[in-house]
């Protein structure tokens, strides 16, 4: 008889979405330094170094590399139980910022760390995706009811929300709440509740808007002066040429930059509005030297992409046999796909602007390490899904060497 094969504990990850990963994350290198050189080589604050926003990116990129990796090498099913503390974690530090945090552009939501800036937003995002999972995973068919299932996860996700919402941080409480959303209706939730809760968000929000326009009309328009951003942005949205000085420039420079980009674009680094033009063109508005620089063909080849990247993610995630891989691998798919519409509907006036960041692409460190950590969960979730097969086959050979030998 022959020494049986040991039978394999794991598959392999999916090697598809892990290079897609890699891609995306070099581009946005290329992209950071493309959009940031100019800026950083002549000033002062910036060392004068036009590889300031570059190098700083590579090292987070390098970081979460590592994270990813070593994410991808844990069994996707210890972070049911790693999820819990993490979220309690995150509330604390939601907390925390917005008592002791950095303050930039009126939001506190921002950690110094010696020249370095931690976000927990970024943080609570994928805690509170693995926290949902694992509860609604859990709870079960119970999802449907309303007091024992799907009213304590409304209260959850209302309490992060509103705690992002105190930094104030509008563009990541939607997509927040955007993705929690996805995942209750993904774990079975009544379409009822759901529907329910969206009319109430709503409502909410069109009080809101109404309340701070009719304050900014009493107070003569000086929307942005008083600190009204929120409709100082709406207006941008309906009318960025109206007031191309004030609420509108941002969005009218972008929409200026992506024009100028045509169908084959400028060239590589031959951008004009990232000059002291786009506000942050390596942050929230690089998509606009991306269209600037690559056109019509280039932008359209970089979605396609993007797209194709999703779509993997999510097709990897319903593979799971698992419930808990699956919530949790569509939450983390569906952050970075309503994150990345959240920004490019911004910068191209398809919705209004929220001042997010592109994913893997965008300057900035905590979101990129949260993100390559999250798609390391993915790739972990992609293992367990080869792994059945793989068991039937060594269990076929098995079976077949006993029979040869008797």
């Amino acid at each position: 008889m022959t020494t049986p094969k040991p039978q394999p504990k794991r598959g392999t990850p999916d090697f598809q979405l892990l290079i897609l990963t890699l891609l995306l994350v070099g581009f946005g290198l290329i992209m950071v330094f493309s959009s940031s050189a100019s800026l950083a080589v002549v000033s002062e604050r910036f060392s004068y170094d036009a590889l300031y926003f570059t190098k700083r990116q590579l090292v987070f990129a390098a970081l979460g590399t590592f994270v990813m990796l070593i994410a991808m090498n844990i069994s996707y099913k210890k972070y049911r139980i790693l999820f819990f503390p993490m979220f309690f974690l995150t509330l604390i530090l939601l907390i925390l910022v917005i008592v002791i945090g950095r303050t930039t552009n009126g939001a506190s939501s921002w950690f110094n760390l010696g020249n370095l800036g931690i976000q927990p937003t970024e943080l609570a995002k994928i805690a509170t995706i693995g926290y949902l999972a694992a509860l609604i995973t859990k709870k079960g068919e119970r999802i449907r009811q309303w007091k024992g299932g799907f009213f304590p996860v409304l209260i959850i996700v209302g309490v992060v929300a509103g705690l992002i919402m105190l930094q104030p941080d509008l563009g990541s409480t939607f997509i927040l709440v955007a993705t929690c959303g996805l995942i209750i209706y993904a774990g079975g939730a009544s379409l009822k509740h759901i529907t329910a809760c969206i009319s109430l968000v709503a409502l909410g929000l069109a009080l809101t808007i109404g309340v701070g326009s009719l304050i900014n009309a009493i107070s003569g328009g000086q929307s942005q002066a008083d600190g009204n951003y929120k409709v100082g942005r709406i207006e941008a949205f309906l009318n960025p040429f109206q007031d191309q000085s004030g609420v509108g420039y941002n969005l009218v420079q972008s929409l200026i930059a992506i024009g100028q980009g045509g169908v084959t674009g400028a060239g590589y680094g031959e951008g004009v509005q990232k000059l002291h033009y786009l506000p942050n063109p390596y942050n929230d508005f690089i998509f606009s030297v991306i269209g600037e620089e690559f056109g019509f063909i280039g932008t359209s080849l970089f979605l396609l992409l993007y797209l194709y990247f999703i779509w993997r993610g999510i097709i990897v995630s319903l593979r799971c046999p698992d419930p808990f891989g699956t919530l949790t691998g569509i939450g983390i798919m569906g952050l970075i796909a309503i994150q990345a519409f959240v920004n490019i509907g911004g910068v191209t006036n398809t919705i209004p602007i929220t001042g997010v960041t592109l994913p893997f692409v965008s300057y900035g460190g905590s979101s990129l390490l949260v993100m390559m950590l999250s798609i390391g969960i993915v790739l972990s979730i992609s293992r367990e899904s080869t792994r059945p097969a793989k068991e039937e086959h060594v269990k076929s050979v098995l079976k077949k060497d006993y029979r040869s030998s008797r």
